[in-house]
């Protein structure tokens, strides 16, 4: 089963803390990790780990940085194509504190700033079960879910935040899985053409809703080490379970894979738990 996934690819330099420095204030850090991360690039690593291949379509570039996170997907099994292979900048960073007791962390991120252009066709393949499509790189997400609804592939939205590519991307997609945080402007997702519209909100049940039902799926209690990424190995599991299992069975699944990346510390520890790459 292959999920394509088009989207955002960061380094993530991850700081494990006794507790989050106030303003001004300097800390000793009790762990240091240093990985691939991003809405797509997580949700790929989920998808491999659970079994699947997992096709991503990023940027990231010449930079030497980006050699951290080409050494990562591939020991995670992540088949990935950049789209960018020229382009000098840095890639995308994130630093992040991660608190020990609890997995509470910060983030400071500089995403994608400005998305380079790109020819071909990056998208072309065969044996696509579902597509995921985060909206950071405006033009690839267009190109990757207009691909998918020529195929008759269902389309996967993460979600997170409002994006100026949502107005014209929503159209194409099937399932919207937003953060609790998400707000549109205008009209309904539903108004929209999305036919399935997920709204996630932490430890509390996940919403979901069509044009004709309504629900909510509890989420497993567990104990958490750490939330870092969480809801992108969530989106990961969801664009993984689209055609194994329908609502509410379809939110369920990843609820459950989401609450095991929780209970462990660092981006890749759950990885090796579940005996994947």
């Amino acid at each position: 089963m292959t999920v394509l996934l088009a989207g955002l690819c960061t380094i993530d330099v991850v700081q494990r803390v006794a507790e989050l420095p106030a303003p001004g204030e300097k800390v000793q850090s009790l762990s240091v990790d240093v990985a691939a991360g991003g809405p797509a690039a997580n949700a790929a690593v989920t998808v491999a780990a659970l079994g699947g291949r997992a096709r991503l379509l990023t940027v990231l570039g010449s930079h030497p940085l980006a050699g951290l996170a080409r050494a990562d997907l591939s020991a995670c099994g992540v088949d990935f194509v950049d789209i960018a292979p020229s382009v000098a900048d840095p890639p995308a960073l994130s630093a992040v504190a991660v608190r020990d007791r609890d997995g509470e962390r910060t983030v400071v991120s500089r995403n994608a700033a400005n998305s380079p252009a790109f020819s071909g066709a990056p998208w072309e393949l065969d044996g696509v079960s579902a597509v995921l499509v985060d909206g950071h790189h405006p033009e690839l997400a267009l190109g990757t879910a207009r691909w998918a609804r020529a195929q008759g592939i269902p389309v996967v939205l993460d979600a997170g935040s409002w994006k100026p590519v949502l107005d014209e991307l929503l159209p194409l997609v099937d399932i919207a899985a937003c953060s609790a945080h998400f707000r549109a402007p205008g009209p309904d997702l539903l108004d929209r053409g999305v036919a399935t519209v997920i709204t996630t909100a932490g430890a509390d049940p996940v919403r979901w809703r069509t044009a004709s039902a309504a629900g909510e799926v509890p989420v497993p209690a567990t104990e958490a080490r750490d939330t870092l990424g969480a809801g992108d190995v969530w989106h990961g599991a969801l664009a993984y379970g689209v055609g194994r299992f329908e609502l509410p069975e379809l939110i369920r699944y990843a609820n459950e894979v989401a609450a095991r990346r929780v209970r462990y510390a660092g981006p890749r520890a759950w990885v090796m738990r579940m005996g994947m790459p």
